[in-house]
């Protein structure tokens, strides 16, 4: 690979270009530092909308920002298109597909992937959502399912393709639970007119006694009568013990037909090789110091998703979310520009600004410390934060002229099936765009 362009300023390297190391590569803008962002992708994926487009209310590019359009002018960063095969502490550098790369500082920003918790039949055959291929391919699964009922002549037949199970009652699967159940009561009857809505089901399923556990009580319960309001099953308290393809079955003995399982139930670390098992966590994370340094290592780090701070305060670690990512990018900024001039580093600790999730139209649920809300004004401020968040000011337009024209037509979105789902034949663990 090409040499850095400034051989006098220290080497970055960023590996991710998701909400962590794109916050930590601006915050370094015009220091006397030479970064360099690698990803196998050359956008930056914005996740909270990405059940949007499993359930085609959004398409894929609009959740989707070019990596070098949010670097325009910064003259001190560079990114290349390519994926990290292998760390060396020893010799200070990272093997990947398109050649060694030295450091001085390395960051890892490489997020999360599903976890199947090791069982390979769910793994072969539910449908994850966490990159946008993943995603295009849940959203023609879906639509796939829909049409192959189209064709069955009986009820028992159309059943399992009509049948929608979300594992994991998260807001990544109480969202898409609402979203399918909103494709039932306003969609299908104008798309399928020859379907009956009440044909369609929609089960959204927990080992946690309640939907939405990382939220407040009051959010809970809200939240899961918007879902039983909309004609959502929920199941909490179940544990999934096997799917295999047509069958999903609980502890307990319940069985429900489908051909739909949506895996929403737990994500796990990308976690590179070139770490020993000692600075590997639960939840294959890489166990960071205070400043987010990897455990046993000088010169790197690890942010968002992939990084396990575990401390007193916080003994299962931060949550896998966007606000963490982005505070621990913004303050590695400053904590990398202390070391490389001998100054103290400051301690990260994380401000947790609260936390939201919508339901369905007009339905949200939202916690901002004390302040707890619920209804239309929720929803409301959920899209705003959204769309204030998400990178790019097309993208902005695009996004609220689709929620705009869905909301007054109640049937927005293409839905369109311009690339086919083929069930994968073995299990693998196919990398997603870093975050």
């Amino acid at each position: 690979m090409e040499s850095n362009y400034n051989t006098d300023f220290p080497k970055i390297v960023i590996v991710g270009a998701g909400f962590g190391g794109i916050e930590l590569a601006k915050s370094l803008k015009n220091k006397e530092v030479d970064v360099l962002l690698i990803d196998k992708h050359n956008y930056h994926t914005f996740q909270p909308l990405m059940y949007q487009v499993a359930t085609g209310s959004l398409e894929a590019d609009s959740i989707a920002f070019s990596v070098r359009k949010n670097f325009e002018g910064q003259k001190n960063f560079r990114f290349r298109i390519a994926e990290l095969q292998k760390i060396n502490t020893a010799k200070n550098s990272i093997e990947t597909n398109i050649g060694e790369v030295p450091y001085d500082y390395l960051i890892i920003a490489t997020g999360s992937t599903t976890n199947f918790f090791g069982n390979k039949e769910i793994e072969k055959h539910a449908l994850p959502m966490k990159s946008i291929p993943e995603a295009l391919n849940l959203r023609s699964a879906i639509l796939q399912n829909i049409e192959s009922a189209l064709l069955l002549p009986t009820k028992e037949e159309r059943e399992p393709y009509l049948t929608f199970v979300l594992v994991g009652a998260g807001p990544t699967g109480a969202e898409l639970a609402g979203s399918i159940a909103e494709i039932r009561n306003f969609v299908l009857n104008k798309d399928y007119p020859e379907l009956h809505k009440d044909e369609m089901k929609v089960y959204l399923v927990d080992f946690l006694p309640k939907v939405l556990a990382n939220m407040s009580e009051q959010a809970s319960k809200k939240a899961q009568q918007f879902l039983e309001n909309m004609d959502v099953e929920v199941l909490t308290g179940v544990k999934v013990e096997n799917y295999d393809g047509d069958v999903i079955s609980f502890e307990g003995g319940r069985e429900i037909k489908t051909k739909n399982v949506i895996w929403s139930a737990g994500v796990m670390g990308i976690v590179p090789e070139g770490f020993s098992k000692e600075q590997i966590a639960k939840g294959n994370r890489v166990s960071t110091d205070e400043i987010n340094r990897v455990v046993g290592l000088n010169n790197v780090f690890a942010i968002g998703d992939v990084s396990s701070s575990v401390s007193e305060a916080m003994p299962k670690g931060l949550p896998g979310v966007a606000p963490v990512a982005i505070q621990q990018g913004k303050h590695l900024a400053k904590n990398l520009l202390h070391l490389i001039k001998n100054e103290p580093t400051v301690n990260f600790k994380y401000n947790d600004q609260g936390s939201m999730a919508t339901i369905g139209r007009n339905k949200a649920v939202v916690d901002l410390g004390k302040i707890k809300f619920q209804g239309f004004f929720a929803w409301l401020t959920w899209m705003f934060i959204h769309l204030v968040l998400l990178m790019g000011f097309r993208n902005k337009i695009v996004v609220f002229i689709n929620w705009l024209g869905s909301y007054i037509s109640y049937n927005g979105g293409t839905r369109l099936i311009i690339r086919p789902y083929y069930k994968k034949a073995e299990p693998v663990n196919e990398p997603v765009p870093q975050s």
